[in-house]
């Protein structure tokens, strides 16, 4: 039995879900949130808790078991607080600015690159080099973070680039001119 899977997930006061027909709903102060559930799991909502179990013990029932239940803990944790991811820019010359559901990020290229923020995710700028990337789905705030990180990573020699809030580069010793 998988024990993750096992564990009821408790909801807040202002969480509503509903499952049915398989698929799960869950509303919350932050948003709405839907999830396809595969054939071989189901869910029941009873008493302020969702609970994941399977129909049977085929192995791809019981690897879909403990993802499942993570991944509705995560969406009402989503409707509830929501999720954040924040970038740091380091370089001359590198800002970013948001304009509707674009981001335009300068980087040192010809052009600025531009990137279409995706519904349900908010992105914010303070300072012109510190992003913010929010939003209730967990999934679409990593990927969205990941996709702007990937225009300009941080690379080991100057330590220009884009950079999760945090990280450490681990720096490496340029070349010796004799």
């Amino acid at each position: 039995m998988s024990r993750t899977g096992q564990k009821p997930i408790a909801m807040s006061t202002g969480v509503t879900a509903m499952a049915g027909q398989g698929r799960l709903t869950v509303k919350g102060p932050k948003g709405e949130l839907a999830l396809e559930l595969p054939a071989t799991i189901t869910v029941a909502v009873e008493g302020g808790q969702v609970k994941v179990a399977r129909t049977d013990d085929q192995p791809q029932a019981k690897a879909d078991h403990g993802t499942i239940r993570s991944i509705v803990a995560n969406m009402v944790e989503g409707v509830t607080k929501g999720y954040v991811r924040e970038l740091e820019m380091e370089g001359v010359g590198f800002k970013a600015s948001v304009q509707g559901q674009r981001l335009e990020i300068a980087l040192g290229y010809p052009a600025p690159v531009a990137y279409t923020i995706p519904d349900g995710v908010k992105v914010t700028v303070t300072d012109g080099t510190k992003l913010t990337v929010s939003g209730c789905d967990k999934q679409k705030v990593g990927d969205a973070a990941a996709s702007i990180r990937s225009f300009f990573p941080a690379e080991p020699y100057k330590g220009k680039g884009l950079r999760y809030k945090g990280e450490y580069v681990r720096r490496k010793v340029g070349k010796t001119v004799a």
